[in-house]
């Protein structure tokens, strides 16, 4: 069951950039409105101003700002709107808590810390909760939005790239505010930390992210919306594939699922580390941004990807650029 309006469909929408490395404003404001029709909007489509896939890490504070307020301002109150929120600090993370309010976000993504290894890759989540907890506290005490937490961590065999269930638990009651989490998880620690959730006494969404597995979710009841880059670049047959199994229509769903869908997922989330490279690699080739430019150090899509890219495109019946435009950019790309 959904609990509106946190229970949505959010995208995690990708951030153009012009060949000189500025914000592309007007290649933004027409990506964002093929997904703000009025079909999309009905069926619950809502946005995330300045998630990982839209390279919140690589912009100063005026972009961040910037980024927030064209997507504020091409929603126009039609459907929520939630802010990303991280810094190298818990003063940082708390002052771009206070932008986003400030923008009239109506809720915050917030992100596990970054910076040094005590806090990143050598941190022991669930010896030292405090870690992330005092950063979720401190922006409470500022900034009163609910939240969506962003549960990235290192990998382990039992989650993936999530949170363990420990942690999870020690959030979910020492912040009250949180009212989502995004679900990074493998497939068993998906179903574990849905557990999780749902024994907890208030609702919280179940935000499903890895798009490989939202069959499986969906027919487990396990997904009360999203929050998914997997949007940018499949939002009509995704639509089609969640609005299938919300009719009941199991045999539609499975046909959409297996004619390309699926394996268009697995591909593009195959590789951790090049995803956020394929999505912008594959809006860019479904001809709705200029170029999959990234800001350094995120890496420039290799040939074999945008090969590889194309083909399961092509197979889950979504239109590619022609291939001259294709070699063009790309050429381009690797002479820089």
């Amino acid at each position: 069951m959904t609990h509106q309006p946190f229970g949505r469909l959010f995208v995690t929408p990708v951030l153009p950039f012009t060949h000189d490395g500025a914000i592309d404003e007007p290649a933004f404001r027409n990506f964002l409105r093929g997904f703000l029709t009025e079909e999309y909007l009905e069926a619950g489509i809502a946005l995330i101003a300045n998630p990982e896939a839209g390279e919140l890490f690589y912009l100063d504070r005026d972009e961040r700002r910037l980024v927030l307020s064209i997507v504020m301002e091409e929603v126009a109150g039609r459907a929520p709107v939630v802010a990303g929120v991280v810094d190298v600090t818990t003063a940082g993370f708390v002052q771009c808590a206070k932008d986003a309010a400030e923008a009239g976000a109506d809720g915050l993504f917030v992100f596990p810390p970054v910076g040094a290894q005590d806090v990143t890759s050598c941190w022991n989540a669930d010896m030292y909760p405090e870690v992330f907890v005092d950063i979720l506290q401190a922006i409470a005490a500022e900034v009163d939005l609910p939240m969506i937490i962003h549960p990235v961590a290192q990998m382990s065999p039992g989650y993936g790239v999530g949170l363990t269930s420990a942690v999870t638990r020690t959030i979910l009651r020492e912040v009250p505010n949180v009212v989502g989490w995004k679900m990074t998880y493998n497939y068993d620690g998906y179903r574990t930390i849905t557990d999780v959730i749902r024994a907890e006494d208030r609702p919280i969404e179940v935000l499903g992210a890895v798009a490989k597995y939202f069959h499986e979710n969906l027919l487990n009841g396990a997904m009360d919306g999203t929050s998914s880059g997997a949007w940018n670049y499949a939002l009509e047959p995704m639509m089609a594939h969640i609005q299938a199994w919300r009719a009941g229509d199991v045999e539609q769903a499975t046909k959409i699922w297996e004619g390309g869908l699926r394996q268009l997922q697995s591909y593009v989330f195959s590789d951790f580390g090049r995803l956020h490279v394929r999505y912008k690699a594959a809006v860019w080739l479904r001809g709705l941004i200029p170029s999959p430019e990234m800001r350094a150090p995120m890496p420039k899509p290799r040939r074999s990807e945008v090969a590889d890219l194309v083909v399961k495109l092509r197979d889950a019946g979504l239109d590619v650029i022609d291939d001259a435009a294709i070699e063009a950019e790309l050429d381009r790309l690797q002479a820089r």
